[in-house]
């Protein structure tokens, strides 16, 4: 039988339900008239370690949670005034952007890739990034994701073009059966469901370490959200209390991997590699990072997945956090 280890670590509400996060994760109220955050999330990562690092305590604005399965539906919700942020891995945001979303990033956050990976079938007959030459390959969550700029570079990186396989766009959960009964041979994916899949007959092809990827993600925020001087100030608090959270889950990742398991329904071994490959730190976004992420739009921009194209260090707002 197929294990559910995604779908119950990954519950998600459609498009633009959102769901008001418990109480160990809202802001208590300071007054009837308090500014209310909606946080854009994906697989309950920021409640998560918000709620296990009691990193909202005593702010005087309230918390409430958008739930999502993938950053694509994520940012249409934040189009949609539906969500005050979004967060996500570099390309998802650069994709965002150049559908016309109006936010900017306004933090970076670091870890060191190894979220992000392509898992192949034992029984595939894929040995290496050559072998991949012909195959199709299902990249998760949709066009634009980190899974695919991962695909793209070690392709390049092992000479062939990315017209040399056959790209298919499927969401995690659905993705995740089709591996697991066998339907799916080379699986690009990231996070939870990386995990999942070596668990089910999968070995890992390559990873986004060593550069790989850049291992840059942003949050960012509606341009409507940033013209709210009070939600601006409360998303600046946020981001420094985010920031506590990480440093907190990288020098407690048992009690990080257990908040995991116990709030995900993940089991103890997926939860424990979660824990290991999270964002680290929240960082203010600085002219280097916005150069090495301008090198992602542009060789996404060169495969024609990214069009138009981005210009990074514009579409960031760095006064929230210095």
């Amino acid at each position: 039988m197929i294990r559910r280890i995604a779908a119950a670590a990954l519950s998600m509400t459609s498009l633009l339900a959102l769901t008001a996060c418990g109480a160990d994760s809202e802001a208590r109220a300071s007054s009837s008239g308090q500014v209310t955050l909606t946080i854009g999330d994906q697989a309950k990562t920021l409640q998560t370690i918000v709620a296990a690092s009691d990193a909202l305590k005593g702010a005087k604005y309230k918390v409430k949670w958008a739930e999502f399965e993938g950053a694509a539906p994520l940012y249409q919700a934040v189009q949609a005034g539906a969500a005050d942020t979004g967060y996500s891995a570099d390309l998802p945001a650069l994709q965002a952007l150049s559908g016309g979303v109006k936010v900017k990033n306004v933090a970076a956050l670091k870890n060191d890739g190894t979220h992000v990976g392509i898992v192949v079938r034992k029984d595939s007959g894929i040995d290496s990034v050559k072998d991949l030459k012909g195959q199709k390959v299902v990249v998760s969550s949709a066009k634009g994701s980190v899974s695919e700029y991962l695909l793209a570079n070690v392709l390049k990186q092992n000479g062939l073009s990315y017209r040399d396989v056959k790209v298919q766009y499927l969401l995690p959960t659905d993705a995740q059966a089709a591996f697991a009964s066998g339907r799916i041979k080379a699986w690009a994916i990231f996070g939870v469901y990386q995990a999942v899949a070596l668990e089910q007959g999968g070995k890992l092809l390559v990873d986004g370490g060593d550069g790989r990827v850049s291992g840059i993600g942003f949050v960012n925020a509606s341009e409507e959200t940033l013209a709210d001087a009070k939600k601006k100030a409360a998303l600046a608090d946020f981001l420094k209390r985010l920031g506590k959270g990480l440093k907190w889950t990288s020098t407690h990742q048992d009690a990080y991997a257990k908040a995991i398991e116990e709030r995900n329904g993940a089991d103890a071994s997926v939860a424990k590699t979660l824990a290991s490959a999270a964002y680290s730190q929240v960082l203010p976004i600085t002219p280097d990072i916005n150069t090495t992420v301008q090198g992602v739009a542009d060789l996404m921009n060169g495969i024609g997945v990214l069009d138009p194209s981005v210009d990074v260090a514009k579409s960031s707002d760095t006064s929230l956090l210095k």
